[in-house]
């Protein structure tokens, strides 16, 4: 599953950024799914600060665990929907492993993150506008070392001109996590 940007500011399932994602987790052998939160595009309700879109998140992985129920999920989230999404994905046994990317950290705490056992890849720019070097820094030095930190140089909240290398980053950390290499 992969969760979209903060709703009320433009973020869809359409995202740029979301679409590299779907496509990089595709490309390593997971089914991906893109999904509106509640309220955006065709979507029913409206936006609920994170509580409703939470149950979307539980009711795509259980539309997921319905439609493939012998693989294993993992849940990608991007911005507020890393924040929304990671959290239901921490606590979830169905998903297996958590990307996470511009975690907006000067804007929600994340610090359930340091309590996650599972495989995760967490990428950051240095010029992200929700994420100062202080936060990253306190959130990477309490991290499990299941967790990987990129930080990616010159990037924003946005990845404006790093789109490649997130693809990339995200088909190999996943391509590590496949059975055939274990």
């Amino acid at each position: 599953m992969v969760c979209h940007p903060h709703p009320v500011y433009g973020g869809t399932m359409d995202n740029r950024v979301v679409y590299r994602a779907a496509k990089a987790a595709a490309a390593a052998g997971f089914a991906a799914l893109r999904f509106n939160f509640r309220g955006v595009g065709q979507s029913t309700g409206s936006f609920d600060h994170g509580l409703g879109e939470k149950e979307d998140v539980i009711a795509a992985i259980r539309w997921m665990g319905i439609k493939y129920p012998d693989l294993p999920l993992a849940l990608i989230g991007y911005s507020f929907g890393a924040w929304v999404g990671l959290q239901v994905g921490c606590g979830e046994p169905r998903v297996m492993a958590l990307v996470g990317l511009g975690l907006p950290l000067d804007l929600y705490s994340m610090d359930f993150l340091a309590e996650n056992s599972k495989p995760s890849l967490y990428i950051v720019g240095t010029r992200d506008e929700f994420c100062s070097r202080e936060s990253l820094m306190q959130l990477g030095s309490r991290l499990p070392a299941t967790s990987y930190l990129q930080i990616i140089e010159g990037a924003d909240h946005f990845f404006s001109e790093q789109t490649d290398a997130i693809e990339r980053s995200i088909f190999d950390f996943f391509d590590t996590l496949s059975p055939e290499r274990s």
